[in-house]
């Protein structure tokens, strides 16, 4: 598209396959006996989801989703539609015409900025695209290309996520490999894979416009954010090349495990890659911040978002909240620096959500709104799209495990409620595991064997607990704490954290 042009409208056509394949059903029949998949409800008590009413006759599968500085809340759609919702009508009486149509004719965007002109930056798959209400009518006037520094070859997988702009004012996104392509090079042939033009890459776009390659070896990096700490996080859906579900720190010029990607690489050629072993790739790959445990917690995250909410949220400050589509959920992480190292752990939070869940971002009232979609590939959820918004009450403390910390043989962790002391004895149990890099869909849980935790020091007032255990680099460790309860008999919502053990406190 070029400045100032409206494109015509454009009816995407989207394949409902799963694009995992056969290979998907074989991982996750193989895995069920290793994993305990979360049943039934969960949500900390004093929080609720709300289903938002949206326009009337339109297709809302929310795909971009992006509140601003004076709380207008903007939905991008997949189907091409930007629709705003005015800050003074987002409140608890939102009606479907409370809605304005901004902007239509997209090309299936998947991610919503609104930029700090107050224009709204959308990630659709041809080009990174700046819409412009020139006259003020509540209307995009123009449609101006940001960024086309990308191949693409109308593969249905070939996404464009983002954007997220640095305290600089730089801008970056994700693109996707792309899925079966005929024409496309897929190491091992399993089906995710490029046609060139940088699929599974991130780009960067500097203030002064400059679109330049920033990353590579990224598979399905469906979100993109900005922390607190000024690190770009991202995540990426399991699938070939990427063991399970994880959370990455994006650094330029490095790579994070596809290799399809290399094909665009000037240091490498195709026959290279080609004649590249999987210890040769594995040892120049970036590993994960926080591994994604395979359907205990998620399958296919969406975009981070923090809670910066100053405890409107709850007592969960800082922590970052996460969408899964196919879950139907929303999953905390929580993170840490150990040795020069981001690192952390990663539980569920609430499920139970009407559809997919791809998109998150908290208001000013402090509420986390998720858009959703299921696309085709199915979710726990049955609707095939929508909005919730899930919020806390304001006033109900949950009885949850608050945050968890590496120590030097083992971790300190905090609940949000004394734990009755009754229940603490023996209430700990702990396994690990290691995953296997390689080109299968997904990885098995290798080396999975209990952790035996040897002490449980408490705090006086019940709060923290010491786990004594050894730990070992590179693995997941598991802790159950199903059998804990606060003093008025309540269990924790979600009982089991994942840790990811990248480095060892000294």
């Amino acid at each position: 598209m070029s400045q100032n042009s409206k494109p015509s409208r454009v009816l995407c056509l989207f394949a409902a396959m799963l694009c995992a394949g056969s290979a998907a059903l074989t991982i996750a029949s193989s895995q069920a006996a290793a994993q305990q998949v979360p049943t039934g409800t969960y949500i900390p008590d004093g929080y609720s989801i709300a289903t938002v009413p949206t326009p009337e006759g339109a297709v809302f599968a929310a795909s971009g989703l992006d509140v601003n500085a004076a709380g207008d809340i903007a939905v991008a759609t997949r189907f091409g539609e930007v629709w705003v919702l005015p800050a003074d009508k987002a409140d608890d009486d939102i009606a479907p015409d409370d809605w304005q149509l901004f902007a239509e004719g997209l090309s299936e965007p998947t991610g919503l900025l609104y930029d700090i002109d107050g224009t709204i930056l959308v990630a659709q798959k041809p080009e990174l695209t700046r819409l412009v209400d020139a006259n003020g009518d509540g209307v995009a006037d123009d449609y101006i290309a940001v960024a086309q520094g990308w191949g693409f070859h109308d593969n249905y997988h070939e996404y464009n996520f983002g954007p997220v702009r640095d305290a600089q004012g730089n801008l970056y996104g994700t693109l996707n490999t792309s899925h079966n392509d005929p024409d496309g090079f897929s190491k091992n042939n399993n089906g995710m894979g490029s046609g060139g033009g940088l699929r599974g890459w991130a780009y960067k776009v500097a203030r002064d416009g400059t679109f330049g390659r920033y990353a590579y070896g990224l598979r399905s990096p469906a979100g993109l954010g900005i922390g607190p700490d000024g690190l770009i996080y991202y995540t990426d859906n399991q699938g070939d090349w990427m063991e399970t579900s994880a959370i990455f720190i994006l650094r330029e010029n490095r790579f994070y495990g596809h290799p399809s990607s290399l094909r665009d690489h000037p240091d490498f050629t195709m026959e290279q890659i080609d004649a590249m072993s999987v210890q040769e790739l594995e040892a120049m790959r970036e590993l994960p911040a926080i591994w994604v445990p395979y359907r205990e917690v998620g399958n296919s995250p969406g975009n981070p978002d923090w809670d910066e909410t100053g405890g409107k949220f709850g007592p969960f400050a800082g922590q970052m909240f996460i969408g899964d589509q196919t879950q139907s959920n929303v999953f905390r992480a929580i993170s840490e620096e150990v040795d020069g190292q981001i690192q952390g752990a990663v539980i569920n939070f609430a499920n139970n959500f009407q559809s997919g869940n791809i998109r998150t971002a908290f208001d000013h009232k402090g509420r986390l709104w998720v858009g959703q979609t299921q696309r085709g590939w199915g979710a726990t959820g049955g609707e095939p799209y929508g909005l919730e918004i899930l919020q806390w009450d304001g006033a109900t403390m949950p009885f949850e495990l608050l945050d968890i910390s590496i120590i030097d043989g083992g971790f300190a962790i905090t609940f949000t409620e004394p734990v009755a002391a009754a229940s603490r004895d023996g209430a700990f149990l702990a396994s690990q595991w290691n995953y296997q890099y390689g080109p299968d869909y997904g990885s098995l849980k290798y080396n999975l064997a209990d952790v035996p935790v040897t002490g449980a020091v408490w705090s006086d007032d019940g709060r923290m607990v010491t786990l004594s255990m050894p730990l070992e680099t590179g693995k997941v460790v598991a802790i159950d704490f199903a059998a804990l309860r606060d003093a008025d008999g309540r269990e924790p919502s979600s009982a089991k954290v994942f840790y990811t053990v990248n480095r060892l406190r000294k």
